[in-house]
């Protein structure tokens, strides 16, 4: 088709393509056509010409939504500032949708989705803020059962779905050649504690490594390490050290580079604000062993190997643990107790008092730093130093039994109860 106006132009329209280069022609007037004409020919609606005479070009990249559009409102709630879930990271929120939205993309592109949507996008950069680039040092190996580091993911703020907040520490114990760790939840960082978790994951390892990393933590130093001085490891540790064949290696104080390994991979851990309000203290037990779980399974991104994989490899390389009756001690064991009709449970054959209110329930019972600990559930109950007497009671827990005795009598209960504690200690005393 040829259309010329005025001047001489030879131009032929094979598709709508043509015609948006025609339009300089039509708006100086040195060109007229007849659109009908058009349509006709291309078979096309006139208004479709019309569009494409005005400058119209189809574009070459087809726009697609993305899968995770339907999770945009998901993502909103989550990210909202009344919701007391935290995400520190993209890749956290990713993982979160992943376990319990049934989420199926890769990271990459759920990164992507967020960086193009400012709303989510400036969530994580106020986030980003608290946190702080630190320079690069220097990354070396070890050997094959070589070396472990220890470290805490200490005093984290957690909300149980029950609305109560406690501080819960996080162990974490990894082998320095395969990268493979061992997490473990606590309400406590007493020595005790430290013991059983560390035989605990010599144990998951399979072996005792020949040198143990560790900071300045008071539990294994009495004093410090510094560039001007060795420290010193405190008493009880150094015996720990020796019943299971490993040496002690404290790093300078100020600097954490030291044990890079296992600094590093602290912030994985992160994710557990994700279930801010969600779990109660067992599920979230649950939940640091999935994660742990998860990480031993994953390609690392430093060594390019599966920890789990390689393990295999670096427990050969371990010395061996040390006999049962050496281990014992150090092992922490929790056991239940149900509370008595006095308001009483047991251990060892000896009683001791809890407040009346617990009557008829389960308490946990952990024993450490030579005293007695009385949970129910994720609350500390009470405490009582270990004694050889038949019954321990604290004198608040007496009081409010006897209250509960003496209730609706005339009488001074404090000074009751008070006397009576004088008369169980002077019964049991030669006892």
């Amino acid at each position: 088709m040829i259309y010329t106006q005025k001047i001489n132009i030879d131009f032929q329209v094979k598709s709508l393509e043509d015609l948006p280069k025609l339009k300089p022609f039509l708006e100086d007037g040195t060109l007229k056509v007849n659109k009908s004409q058009i349509a006709r020919e291309l078979g096309k609606d006139r208004r479709t010409v019309d569009k494409y005479l005005n400058g119209y070009e189809k574009p070459t990249t087809r726009h697609k939504g993305s899968p995770i559009d339907a999770y945009y409102d998901i993502i909103k709630e989550l990210l909202s500032d009344e919701n007391q879930q935290i995400f520190y990271y993209k890749r956290v929120l990713w993982q979160f949708l992943k376990d319990n939205h049934q989420l199926n993309c890769a990271q990459s592109s759920f990164r992507r989705y967020i960086s193009h949507h400012p709303e989510f996008q400036s969530y994580f950069d106020r986030k980003r803020k608290n946190y702080s680039h630190k320079n690069s040092h220097m990354r070396f190996e070890t050997a094959l059962g070589q070396q472990a580091q220890l470290d805490w993911k200490e005093s984290i703020h957690f909300i149980l779905k029950s609305g109560e907040a406690v501080d819960i520490n996080i162990f974490v114990l990894i082998l320095s050649a395969s990268r493979f760790r061992a997490y473990r939840l606590s309400l406590t960082k007493s020595q005790d504690v430290l013991f059983s978790f560390i035989d605990d994951a010599f144990e998951t390892f399979g072996g005792v490594p020949r040198e143990l990393l560790t900071d300045n933590m008071k539990t294994v130093m009495d004093e410090p390490r510094t560039e001007y001085s060795k420290g010193k490891v405190n008493t009880r540790f150094q015996q720990f050290a020796s019943d299971y064949g490993f040496v002690v290696k404290p790093c300078i104080a100020g600097r954490p580079q030291t044990k890079a390994k296992v600094e590093a991979p602290m912030k994985l851990l992160d994710e557990i604000y994700a279930y801010n309000g969600l779990l109660d203290y067992q599920e979230l037990n649950e939940l640091i062993e999935r994660l742990n779980e998860r990480i031993n399974h994953q390609v690392h991104p430093g060594t390019g190997r599966i920890p789990i994989m390689y393990l295999q490899k670096e427990r050969a390389h371990l010395l061996p643990l040390p006999q049962k009756s050496i281990r014992k001690p150090y092992q922490l064991v929790t056991t239940t107790s149900k509370v008595n009709s006095s308001s009483m449970i047991t251990y060892r054959s000896n009683q001791y008092s809890v407040p009346p209110e617990y009557i008829g329930k389960y308490l946990s019972l952990q024993v450490y730093d030579d005293h007695l600990h009385v949970y129910y559930n994720t609350t500390l109950v009470a405490v009582h130093a270990i004694s050889s007497k038949k019954l321990n009671y604290l004198e608040q827990h007496y009081i409010s039994i006897s209250s509960l005795t003496l209730k609706g009598r005339n009488c001074d209960i404090n000074a009751i109860a008070k006397e009576n504690l004088k008369q169980i200690g002077a019964l049991f005393q030669n006892e």
